[in-house]
């Protein structure tokens, strides 16, 4: 399966950042929230994400909502892959990049898969 992947989106200042899959049918926009605590540092608190057609038409769930929040193990899940994507070892390709990307592409894929009925 080929796909793009697209990280760290975000204007300077803002606490959003955007994160896309491009794959050959439709693309995955991921919208991550932070908020600072009391050290200053940013710390990430909401994460959804919406599926569209690659002419920009969201597709709607299985139950007919937009967006998919994700929630309870699923948070701290990619929350892990996150941190491996944003680690220096990544950066300084000590660690197998293309695994790593695919591992958060996989696991957003199957969130797709059970929320969303693609034709």
């Amino acid at each position: 399966m080929k796909y793009t992947l697209e990280l760290d989106i975000r204007e300077a200042g803002s606490n959003i950042v955007f994160n896309n899959i491009l794959l050959n049918s439709f693309k995955v926009n991921i919208v991550e929230r932070y908020s600072e605590d009391k050290a200053a540092k940013l710390r990430l608190r909401e994460v959804l994400f919406k599926v569209r057609t690659l002419d920009d038409q969201i597709i709607e769930k299985k139950d007919g909502n937009l967006n998919t929040y994700i929630r309870g193990e699923g948070f701290l899940t990619y929350q892990k892959f996150k941190n491996v994507l944003s680690s220096p070892h990544y950066k300084k390709k000590l660690i197998n990049k293309k695994e790593a990307e695919q591992n958060l592409v996989h696991f957003i894929l199957s969130m797709v898969v059970s929320n969303y009925e693609l034709n």
